[in-house]
């Protein structure tokens, strides 16, 4: 079908979910529009950015085929019928092999798709394709043995965060609206804080995983607030394959506030972890706080509530647990692994099990702070990272391997507790690099935690706001 509006044609892979939504009702364009003008927007970009690990376009085309013949007949399935999404190369889609980054031989192929591409393949959602990751999640970069270098859709000289590298790409970029990535201890907010996006880690069990552990979530990215709480509504639906799940009520995901007066926030400026605070992220996530308080909230300092032993004791838990699943590897294979994850994982092999069982405990101890830090705040804001975009081709912020991650003190606690987080962009440094603020909330309110995170978009000065068509 050749497209209505052949002058908008360039733009269509701008446009919102619920944009495309309301377009395909109206019947004034239709998915294979749509889906053309995202594969062009992919292999225009594709060469510099290296966000895509699969994407096959005759496939985008044949979903797309297939959500136009639904509309036409009146038999659409949803609001994301025919509206692009992708996912990270880590979740399950039938057939398609998962290397997690890595350039190991045999990656595994799974048999079945994982809930979330179950979710969005019953919704109508068009799969672009999966997006690329780090070497096993376990950098805050696009650095992989496997793809090389992911970049960032505003600079290429910058990083693409991790390890939803190339969901944050692509979602910058605009391969569409929706994309979903993971994280264990900030993997969807750092990219979604250093390329100006709208994200969501949800709280614990509540988007079904088949693959669940400790910490490990997955959640939406996108360019909008709106977009993402629409996501949810697909996401957030209870999977008997993830054992770990918990039941929670229903959330209203489109309800929206219309202030946020009587609001109690904590502000959250120094993590008493990691790595200092830069002071333009300082200043700017202080002046969220103050849009806040100008429309009547309540703005309190939250003190620093964990400490530089439950994240070194944390990461070195990681590390023991990287190397089991490195030392099980034959020498060849193992000279696959990207040098800064053999480098940092090596770290591990020196704790023997009483020592891992003491670190392992620096979860309980993180979620047993940060909860009860918390608790009696309706929201709390604080910087997502303590820096902004480091070089793209660096594995991490800082180039040690042998260091504790100090980029991850505002995130990583969120992650122990099960209590949702969100991003929102809500400045630039003076070279122009976005700034993500973080708004967290209580296990299960994720609705409230979007809408809080919807009104300061909507609130926010012009300065704050991601010109997205300057990334074209």
């Amino acid at each position: 079908m050749i497209s209505q509006l052949s002058e908008h044609t360039t733009a269509l892979h701008q446009l919102s979910a619920q944009e495309l939504h309301a377009s395909y009702a109206a019947k004034d364009i239709s998915p294979v529009d749509v889906a053309e003008s995202v594969i062009k927007r992919v292999q225009e970009r594709e060469p510099v950015l290296n966000a895509m690990y699969q994407f096959d376009p005759e496939d985008v085309l044949s979903q797309a085929r297939e959500s136009e013949q639904r509309w036409a007949s009146g038999t659409a399935l949803g609001p994301l019928d025919g509206v692009p999404a992708t996912v990270k190369e880590n979740i399950a889609r039938k057939g398609i092999p998962m290397p997690s980054g890595t350039a190991l031989s045999n990656p595994k192929v799974p048999t079945q798709n994982a809930p979330i591409t179950d979710r969005i393949l019953e919704a109508g959602g068009i799969l672009v394709g999966s997006t690329t990751m780090p070497d096993w999640g376990m950098l805050s970069s696009g650095v992989s043995s496997l793809h090389g270098i992911s970049r960032s859709a505003w600079n290429p000289g910058w990083t693409t965060g991790g390890s939803s590298a190339g969901a944050g790409s692509a979602a910058a970029a605009g391969y569409g609206p929706l994309h979903v990535g993971t994280d264990i201890g900030g993997s969807i907010r750092l990219p979604g804080g250093w390329q100006g996006l709208a994200t969501l880690k949800p709280s614990a069990g509540l988007i079904p995983l088949d693959v669940p552990y400790i910490g490990r979530a997955a959640g939406p990215m996108g360019r909008t607030v709106d977009d993402i709480a629409l996501f949810m509504s697909v996401l957030g639906q209870p999977d008997i394959r993830d054992y770990s799940a918990r039941a929670y009520p229903a959330m209203q995901w489109q309800s929206k506030l219309g202030s946020v007066r009587g609001m109690r926030i904590g502000l959250q400026l120094e993590a008493n972890a990691g790595a200092a605070v830069d002071p333009e992220i300082r200043s700017a996530v202080q002046s969220v706080a103050e849009t806040f308080a100008q429309d009547g909230a309540r703005v309190e300092e939250l003190p620093p509530f964990i400490d530089q032993g439950m994240l070194d004791q944390l990461d070195r838990f990681w590390r023991t647990r990287s190397w089991a699943d490195f030392r099980e590897l034959s020498e060849s294979e193992q000279a696959k692994v990207l040098d800064y994850i053999v480098r940092w994982c090596e770290g591990g092999a020196k704790f023997d099990g009483a020592d891992t069982i003491r670190n392992f405990g620096a979860i309980d101890q993180m979620q047993k702070a940060t909860i009860a830090a918390t608790a009696g705040y309706d929201l709390i804001i604080s910087p997502v990272s303590p820096m902004a975009a480091f070089p793209a081709e660096q594995p991490m912020p800082v180039v040690d391997p042998d260091a504790t991650m100090g980029h991850i003190a505002f995130t990583v606690p969120y992650n122990m507790s099960g209590q949702p987080a969100a991003t929102v962009n809500c400045g630039f440094t003076s070279e122009g690099k976005p700034i993500g603020v973080q708004l967290a909330g209580a296990v299960g309110t994720d609705d409230d935690v979007l809408r809080a995170a919807s009104w300061y978009e909507a609130a926010r000065p012009d300065s704050a706001k991601p010109q997205w068509s300057n990334l074209d």
